[in-house]
């Protein structure tokens, strides 16, 4: 008699593992494509495709491919490997211009820029993704400009009446329009000299 065949060791799926790939995989895929044909031409099914998923599981998760576009980028921004903050060297003026110079880097690199116009334009036109689109986009960066020039205040280099939320808007509001406008082109010379112009209207009298 043939001897019984030994049981098979059958492990069950990891059904959050797999959830969490087809989410993972669903990010990149947004990501990918809104830089390969623009936000208008992006839709759920294209990413449903690109991702490997059924346009169903995407759904379950999201209600529109904004608000996959919108996770996708925060992921990305907020990776531990995202180098976020102003370094405090003492030096105001060098600091600022150190993160705006990279700041022009990542707005000019298409990786970046795709993703990140894209939910400023469809925000302009819908009331909750640009309420959220502030909220967990653009609050922390200015979050990040506001402590450095605190500490530059309480160093005694900004006046103390300045309002740091309107000086920080001085010195991203002309960059972001340029960029949103495409005005002129990100420059440098531009940020520096905005740099420049922004702290002498802030220094002590």
């Amino acid at each position: 008699m043939p001897s019984k065949p030994a049981a098979r060791n059958f492990r069950t799926p990891d059904a959050s593992r797999r959830s969490e790939q087809s989410r993972r995989a669903i990010l990149d895929a947004s990501m990918e494509l809104v830089g390969e044909l623009g936000y208008n031409k992006l839709t759920i099914e294209a990413i449903a495709a690109r991702a490997g998923v059924g346009k169903q599981t995407i759904y379950r998760w999201w209600s529109s491919k904004a608000a996959v576009l919108l996770d996708a980028f925060t992921t990305v921004v907020t990776d531990p490997d995202y180098e976020a903050g102003i370094p405090d060297t003492g030096d105001l003026e060098a600091d600022l211009k150190r993160v705006l110079r990279a700041t022009v880097d990542e707005f000019t690199d298409d990786s970046f820029e795709a993703p990140y116009r894209a939910l400023a334009v469809a925000g302009a036109g819908d009331a909750e993704l640009s309420r959220e689109f502030v909220e967990r986009l653009m609050e922390p960066g200015l979050e990040v400009y506001t402590r450095r020039l605190r500490s530059a205040q309480e160093a005694g280099q900004i006046a103390e009446d300045v309002d740091l939320g309107l000086a920080v808007e001085m010195l991203v509001g002309p960059f972001q329009q340029r960029w949103l406008n495409r005005m002129g082109g990100l420059t440098y010379e531009f940020t520096d000299s905005l740099v420049e112009l922004v702290l002498r209207g802030l220094a002590p009298r």
